[in-house]
């Protein structure tokens, strides 16, 4: 057997495996959660106006409705990796997939407005599963030559469940002549909208069959020549497996499995670098990017635009959101994961700055005027680029690798349980807001954006081309 003292890590940084393609494969089957993920939080776009309509309910209540299903992405969340630890990476993204089965065919089927919101707590805590299970699997079969590139996948499969709910969505509201409420075989539009994610979570629970157990699972579970076999796949046969195993095993045995308590320091809480991932996290939903998916159809109304053009001009959105997402998973590990942010972040707060010139227009004929109009369907396509290519991704990437072995499993949930806190309190309060003051809204926004810069600057390390075992 290879002494650890051999340098392991360097071995594993070179390690390049036999056939890719079956990585990739791997990978994008673990990234379905995140197309779910994608799927389910956006979905929920095309149904805002027929709830309100259908339940006679104001912008409070809606508000509440829609965004619900967060308190159950943060449950989810804080759960999932403790979940993980206990019975195995696979068999959590099985139950995330039974999560959201349920929930499709519960919220497409409502009896009342309570129930809608229960379903889409489940709903939530699937897709808070989703969020830590996804990115923390990925990282652990990834070499890490590749897991900047394979980590975000996941982003990419978010952002393509976001497209694809949008098209979905666009479909259905043709066959409903345009109507959110309008029959289709005995259901409403809407209903329908929420139904077809049937399909995927099903697809999800079968794709969870066909992939291995993560390596550093097995290993804590002493199933160590199973570990062997599954590293060799994903790293390749001439990597030192032994020394493979050895460094891992003694990265565990030299630290227990994570517990909330291990995250604790003395002065602050939280240890520093935990504090570091859920200010990535918090950061990432306080610039507002989930406003353009759950309210984008219903914003657009708002500034005149009828009921099929904002749903196209959501669908295109979220096309240019994809774009985002590739040019990021093609610079990520070439350039690193802080460039890409801090170039995100001052592309985000620049178009958010445009965003809140031109809603501070008053409406003519209940439409904004003709420049501004033209500006903020603009400034709304480059803020969602900008946010693609650099924080939609490269937090994902970060949060599945900065933390020590440790604490990983259980940090990477706290910070993913902090973005769903965060994404509810945004979600939760733009109706009110953009009823106060759209303009001064987007403002808030845009100065979340800026003090991202200075907090990258200071805080956060570049991960780029590091063993996790090298986290520290």
């Amino acid at each position: 057997m290879t002494s650890t003292s051999q340098e392991p890590e360097s071995g594993a940084r070179a390690a390049h495996p036999d056939h890719l393609g079956h990585v990739i494969f791997i990978t994008a089957a673990a990234a379905m959660g995140g197309f779910l993920f994608g799927y389910d939080s956006s979905v929920i776009n095309g149904a805002v106006e027929a709830i309100r309509s259908r339940y006679d309910i104001g912008s409070g209540t809606l508000a509440q409705v829609i965004a619900i299903a967060l308190i159950g992405c943060a449950i989810g969340a804080a759960t999932a990796g403790r979940i993980a630890d206990r019975i195995g990476r696979i068999r959590c993204m099985q139950i995330a997939s039974v999560l959201f089965t349920i929930s499709a065919v519960g919220s497409a089927l409502p009896f009342a407005l309570w129930d809608l919101a229960m379903w889409r707590i489940i709903g939530g805590f699937a897709i808070g599963m989703a969020s830590v299970i996804g990115p923390a699997y990925i990282a652990e079969v990834s070499p890490p030559a590749y897991r900047g590139r394979l980590g975000s996948f996941q982003q990419a499969a978010i952002v393509i469940g976001i497209a694809i709910s949008q098209l979905v969505n666009y479909g259905i509201l043709q066959l409903a002549d345009g109507d959110q409420r309008g029959k289709i075989g005995g259901l409403e539009a809407w209903q329908w909208m929420l139904g077809v994610m049937v399909v995927p979570a099903v697809l999800y629970g079968l794709l969870s069959l066909a992939i291995p157990e993560s390596p550093r699972f097995l290993i804590s579970i002493g199933k160590k020549d199973r570990a062997r076999t599954i590293l060799a796949e994903v790293e390749g046969k001439g990597t030192d497996l032994d020394a493979r195993v050895a460094e891992i095993e003694t990265a565990m045995h030299r630290e227990h499995k994570s517990t909330f308590t291990d995250l604790l320091g003395s002065r602050f809480g939280f240890l520093p670098i935990v504090w570091v991932g859920i200010g990535l996290s918090v950061f990432q939903q306080l610039v507002g990017i989930n406003v353009a998916f759950y309210y984008s159809a219903t914003l657009w109304q708002s500034v005149g635009i009828d009921p099929t053009a904002s749903f196209f001009y959501s669908f295109t959105t979220s096309i240019i959101n994809i774009i985002g997402t590739v040019v990021a998973m093609v610079l990520v590990d070439r350039v690193g994961r802080k460039p890409l942010a801090l170039v995100g972040s001052t592309g985000m707060a620049i178009a958010l700055a445009f965003e809140a010139w031109a809603f501070s227009a008053d409406l003519v004929d209940g439409k904004l005027p003709s420049p501004q109009g033209a500006v903020a369907l603009v400034a709304a396509h480059v803020f969602v680029l900008f946010f693609a290519l650099s924080w939609g991704v490269i937090v994902w990437v970060f949060l599945g690798e900065m933390f020590p072995n440790r604490i990983r499993a259980a940090a990477l949930g706290v910070a993913a349980s902090a973005q769903w806190i965060a994404n509810w309190a945004i979600t939760a309060s733009f109706p009110s807001l953009s009823d106060w003051n759209l303009s001064g809204t987007y403002i808030i926004y845009a100065c979340f954006a800026t003090l991202s810069i200075p907090f990258v600057l200071m805080f956060v390390k570049e991960t780029k081309g590091k063993a996790l075992e090298e986290m520290g």
